[in-house]
Protein backbone atom coordinates (compact mmCIF):
# COMPACT_ATOMS: atom_id res chain seq x y z
CA UNK A 1 0.00 0.00 0.00
CA UNK A 2 2.51 2.11 1.35
CA UNK A 3 4.83 1.89 -1.85
CA UNK A 4 1.82 1.83 -4.75
CA UNK A 5 1.82 4.23 -7.44
CA UNK A 6 0.04 7.43 -7.10
CA UNK A 7 -1.50 10.16 -9.09
CA UNK A 8 0.19 13.28 -9.73
CA UNK A 9 -0.93 16.43 -7.95
CA UNK A 10 -1.10 19.55 -10.00
CA UNK A 11 1.12 22.16 -9.51
CA UNK A 12 -2.06 24.50 -8.61
CA UNK A 13 -3.03 21.80 -5.79
CA UNK A 14 -1.30 21.94 -2.35
CA UNK A 15 -0.24 18.43 -1.08
CA UNK A 16 -2.04 19.46 2.76
CA UNK A 17 -4.26 16.81 3.72
CA UNK A 18 -6.56 16.90 6.79
CA UNK A 19 -5.36 15.00 9.49
CA UNK A 20 -8.94 13.16 9.91
CA UNK A 21 -9.28 12.50 6.48
CA UNK A 22 -6.00 11.11 5.13
CA UNK A 23 -5.08 8.93 1.88
CA UNK A 24 -4.36 5.29 2.65
CA UNK A 25 -1.12 5.46 1.38
CA UNK A 26 0.01 8.13 3.53
CA UNK A 27 -1.38 6.52 6.69
CA UNK A 28 0.58 3.21 6.13
CA UNK A 29 3.97 5.21 5.37
CA UNK A 30 3.43 5.62 9.44
CA UNK A 31 4.16 2.35 9.72
CA UNK A 32 3.02 -1.25 9.36
CA UNK A 33 0.21 -1.44 11.94
CA UNK A 34 -1.16 2.18 11.27
CA UNK A 35 -3.79 1.20 9.31
CA UNK A 36 -5.05 -0.63 11.54
CA UNK A 37 -5.60 2.11 13.98
CA UNK A 38 -6.97 3.92 11.26
CA UNK A 39 -9.98 3.15 8.56
CA UNK A 40 -9.47 -0.88 9.38
CA UNK A 41 -10.01 0.02 13.29
CA UNK A 42 -12.82 -2.75 14.31
CA UNK A 43 -13.97 -0.62 16.59
CA UNK A 44 -17.63 -2.48 17.94
CA UNK A 45 -17.24 -5.06 15.71
CA UNK A 46 -16.85 -8.98 17.12
CA UNK A 47 -16.45 -11.85 15.20
CA UNK A 48 -19.95 -13.98 15.39
CA UNK A 49 -17.96 -17.14 14.53
CA UNK A 50 -15.58 -16.36 17.90
CA UNK A 51 -16.80 -14.03 20.01
CA UNK A 52 -13.76 -11.79 19.20
CA UNK A 53 -12.65 -8.65 18.24
CA UNK A 54 -10.97 -9.06 15.01
CA UNK A 55 -7.43 -7.24 14.55
CA UNK A 56 -8.81 -5.52 11.89
CA UNK A 57 -11.57 -4.94 8.85
CA UNK A 58 -12.75 -3.83 5.96
CA UNK A 59 -16.00 -2.33 6.29
CA UNK A 60 -18.68 -2.38 3.43
CA UNK A 61 -20.92 0.07 2.89
CA UNK A 62 -24.28 -0.63 0.97
CA UNK A 63 -24.45 1.57 -1.97
CA UNK A 64 -27.75 0.71 -3.72
CA UNK A 65 -31.26 -0.46 -2.89
CA UNK A 66 -30.14 -3.43 -5.04
CA UNK A 67 -27.24 -4.65 -2.56
CA UNK A 68 -25.14 -4.81 -6.27
CA UNK A 69 -22.89 -2.04 -4.59
CA UNK A 70 -20.63 -1.25 -1.59
CA UNK A 71 -18.19 1.56 -0.83
CA UNK A 72 -14.64 0.16 1.53
CA UNK A 73 -15.67 2.56 3.85
CA UNK A 74 -12.67 5.54 4.46
CA UNK A 75 -10.87 4.07 1.60
CA UNK A 76 -9.92 7.51 0.37
CA UNK A 77 -6.55 7.56 -2.14
CA UNK A 78 -4.58 8.98 -4.69
CA UNK A 79 -3.57 5.57 -6.04
CA UNK A 80 -3.94 5.08 -9.47
CA UNK A 81 -6.75 2.94 -10.89
CA UNK A 82 -4.74 -0.27 -11.92
CA UNK A 83 -2.89 -0.19 -8.52
CA UNK A 84 -5.97 0.15 -6.43
CA UNK A 85 -7.07 -3.30 -8.54
CA UNK A 86 -3.91 -4.76 -7.75
CA UNK A 87 -3.61 -3.39 -3.85
CA UNK A 88 -7.43 -4.14 -3.14
CA UNK A 89 -8.07 -7.46 -4.36
CA UNK A 90 -4.81 -8.52 -1.96
CA UNK A 91 -7.82 -8.34 0.89
CA UNK A 92 -9.22 -11.28 1.93
CA UNK A 93 -12.71 -11.53 0.56
CA UNK A 94 -12.33 -8.87 -2.47
CA UNK A 95 -9.86 -11.59 -4.60
CA UNK A 96 -12.32 -11.62 -7.27
CA UNK A 97 -14.24 -8.02 -6.35
CA UNK A 98 -15.66 -6.02 -9.37
CA UNK A 99 -14.74 -2.29 -9.18
CA UNK A 100 -17.30 -0.24 -10.15
CA UNK A 101 -15.40 3.12 -8.87
CA UNK A 102 -12.14 3.66 -7.94
CA UNK A 103 -11.07 5.50 -4.83
CA UNK A 104 -10.41 9.09 -4.97
CA UNK A 105 -9.59 12.08 -2.32
CA UNK A 106 -11.59 13.99 -1.55
CA UNK A 107 -11.57 18.05 -1.25
CA UNK A 108 -12.38 20.68 0.72
CA UNK A 109 -12.81 23.69 -0.67
CA UNK A 110 -12.61 26.42 2.52
CA UNK A 111 -11.68 30.16 3.40
CA UNK A 112 -9.53 31.27 5.69
CA UNK A 113 -11.80 31.18 8.51
CA UNK A 114 -9.70 33.54 11.04
CA UNK A 115 -8.76 36.12 8.41
CA UNK A 116 -12.69 36.21 7.15
CA UNK A 117 -14.95 35.55 10.07
CA UNK A 118 -15.73 36.84 13.75
CA UNK A 119 -17.39 34.64 15.97
CA UNK A 120 -20.98 35.22 14.50
CA UNK A 121 -19.84 33.01 10.96
CA UNK A 122 -20.03 37.12 9.72
CA UNK A 123 -17.76 38.67 7.38
CA UNK A 124 -15.22 40.60 9.63
CA UNK A 125 -14.92 43.16 6.17
CA UNK A 126 -18.82 43.03 5.05
CA UNK A 127 -21.74 42.48 8.24
CA UNK A 128 -24.19 41.62 5.84
CA UNK A 129 -21.99 38.26 4.81
CA UNK A 130 -22.55 35.10 6.27
CA UNK A 131 -20.44 31.86 6.10
CA UNK A 132 -21.76 28.16 7.25
CA UNK A 133 -20.68 24.59 6.83
CA UNK A 134 -17.76 23.29 5.35
CA UNK A 135 -16.93 26.32 3.41
CA UNK A 136 -16.31 28.19 6.71
CA UNK A 137 -13.44 25.66 7.87
CA UNK A 138 -15.90 23.28 9.77
CA UNK A 139 -15.21 19.65 9.41
CA UNK A 140 -18.16 16.36 9.90
CA UNK A 141 -21.64 16.75 9.11
CA UNK A 142 -22.71 17.38 12.53
CA UNK A 143 -20.65 20.07 13.18
CA UNK A 144 -21.87 21.66 9.42
CA UNK A 145 -25.23 21.09 10.06
CA UNK A 146 -25.05 23.10 13.66
CA UNK A 147 -22.82 25.72 11.77
CA UNK A 148 -25.60 26.40 9.48
CA UNK A 149 -28.39 26.33 12.10
CA UNK A 150 -26.51 29.03 14.27
CA UNK A 151 -25.45 31.27 11.13
CA UNK A 152 -29.11 31.60 10.28
CA UNK A 153 -30.14 31.95 13.59
CA UNK A 154 -27.45 35.29 14.13
CA UNK A 155 -28.08 35.91 10.19
CA UNK A 156 -32.22 36.07 11.37
CA UNK A 157 -31.80 38.28 14.13
CA UNK A 158 -29.18 40.58 12.82
CA UNK A 159 -32.24 41.58 9.84
CA UNK A 160 -34.96 42.04 12.82
CA UNK A 161 -32.24 44.25 14.15
CA UNK A 162 -31.72 42.10 17.35
CA UNK A 163 -29.07 40.73 17.32
CA UNK A 164 -27.64 37.58 19.55
CA UNK A 165 -25.16 37.17 22.28
CA UNK A 166 -22.38 35.46 20.92
CA UNK A 167 -22.64 31.57 21.59
CA UNK A 168 -20.40 30.21 24.94
CA UNK A 169 -17.71 28.81 24.35
CA UNK A 170 -18.54 26.16 26.85
CA UNK A 171 -21.06 24.66 24.08
CA UNK A 172 -19.34 22.65 21.24
CA UNK A 173 -20.75 25.13 18.64
CA UNK A 174 -19.53 28.03 20.44
CA UNK A 175 -16.04 26.69 21.10
CA UNK A 176 -16.32 25.52 17.09
CA UNK A 177 -16.70 28.69 15.80
CA UNK A 178 -13.98 30.27 18.76
CA UNK A 179 -11.57 28.04 16.82
CA UNK A 180 -12.13 28.58 13.31
CA UNK A 181 -12.41 32.67 13.59
CA UNK A 182 -9.19 32.67 16.51
CA UNK A 183 -7.12 30.27 15.30
CA UNK A 184 -3.61 30.71 13.18
CA UNK A 185 -4.03 32.29 9.57
CA UNK A 186 -1.09 31.47 8.89
CA UNK A 187 -1.51 27.42 8.94
CA UNK A 188 -5.32 27.31 8.81
CA UNK A 189 -7.14 23.54 8.71
CA UNK A 190 -10.30 22.68 8.92
CA UNK A 191 -11.62 22.05 12.22
CA UNK A 192 -14.35 19.22 13.58
CA UNK A 193 -15.42 18.87 16.96
CA UNK A 194 -13.37 17.40 19.69
CA UNK A 195 -13.46 17.67 23.83
CA UNK A 196 -10.48 19.25 23.20
CA UNK A 197 -11.60 22.59 22.41
CA UNK A 198 -13.83 23.17 25.43
CA UNK A 199 -12.45 25.08 28.33
CA UNK A 200 -11.00 22.44 30.62
CA UNK A 201 -13.17 21.07 34.02
CA UNK A 202 -11.37 21.88 37.50
CA UNK A 203 -8.83 19.11 37.36
CA UNK A 204 -8.98 19.06 41.30
CA UNK A 205 -13.08 18.16 40.73
CA UNK A 206 -12.84 14.95 38.28
CA UNK A 207 -9.54 12.81 36.94
CA UNK A 208 -11.98 9.95 35.17
CA UNK A 209 -11.50 11.18 31.14
CA UNK A 210 -14.70 9.21 30.62
CA UNK A 211 -16.51 11.21 33.86
CA UNK A 212 -15.13 14.90 32.61
CA UNK A 213 -16.55 14.56 28.89
CA UNK A 214 -19.91 14.42 30.79
CA UNK A 215 -19.63 16.94 33.05
CA UNK A 216 -18.16 18.81 30.39
CA UNK A 217 -21.53 17.99 28.33
CA UNK A 218 -23.75 18.66 30.73
CA UNK A 219 -21.88 21.76 31.57
CA UNK A 220 -22.51 22.91 27.67
CA UNK A 221 -26.50 21.87 27.68
CA UNK A 222 -26.84 24.25 30.71
CA UNK A 223 -24.87 26.77 29.10
CA UNK A 224 -26.89 26.42 26.18
CA UNK A 225 -30.44 26.20 27.64
CA UNK A 226 -29.27 29.84 29.58
CA UNK A 227 -27.85 31.16 26.33
CA UNK A 228 -31.75 30.27 24.59
CA UNK A 229 -33.13 31.92 27.74
CA UNK A 230 -31.22 35.03 27.29
CA UNK A 231 -31.56 35.25 23.25
CA UNK A 232 -35.62 34.38 23.94
CA UNK A 233 -35.10 31.69 21.38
Amino acid sequence: MAGGETAEIHEFEKKTFFDACLPLEEIARSGPQSLAFGPLKPVGLVDPRSGRRPHAVVQLRQDDLMKNFFQLVGFQTRLKHGEQRRIFRTLPGLEKAEFERFGRMHRNTYINAPLILNRFSRSRRDGRVYFAGQISGVEGYVESVASGLACGLFAARQALGTELPELPPTTATGALLAAISGADWRDFRPCKFTFGLLPEMDAAECRDKKRKKEMKAERACEALEQWARKAAI
